[in-house]
């Protein structure tokens, strides 16, 4: 039975949750407990992290509830992703992120230029 984790701070849309079950095959998605959450959406800016002891518990985490050939879902902080990249591949899991089509629109209204963007998801990518 394959299986995902979700590292990432937002919500699957309906679409995502489709792919994720049609196309990768996915039977059951695991999400951070919320310590673990604040932890990955609020990473610190202090210039000395050590991101193999900072994410040590979401570590934990995947290596208690994956199996080689499983799916991690990873967007976040750039150097937080980078690691937990890394991490993934290490130990068989296959990282992956979802790629959206971008549909942008521009208002003028009373010489204020508003813009509106709208993402849709299209698939998702395997990191490499």
């Amino acid at each position: 039975m394959k299986k995902m984790f979700l590292l990432f701070s937002h919500t699957l849309t309906a679409t995502q949750k489709e792919d994720i079950s049609n196309n990768l095959k996915v039977k059951k998605t695991y999400t951070l407990p919320k310590n673990l959450q604040k932890l990955w959406s609020q990473v610190p800016v202090e210039k000395d992290l050590l991101f193999g002891d900072y994410l040590l518990d979401i570590e934990k985490c995947l290596l208690e509830n994956l199996s080689s050939g499983d799916y991690v879902l990873i967007q976040g902080e750039f150097g937080a992703s980078y690691h937990m990249i890394n991490f993934s591949k290490t130990h068989g899991f296959i990282p992956v992120y979802s790629v959206s089509k971008r549909i942008v629109r521009e208002l003028t209204e009373d010489g204020i230029v508003k813009k509106y963007s709208e993402f849709v998801h299209e698939f998702f990518r395997e990191y490499t």
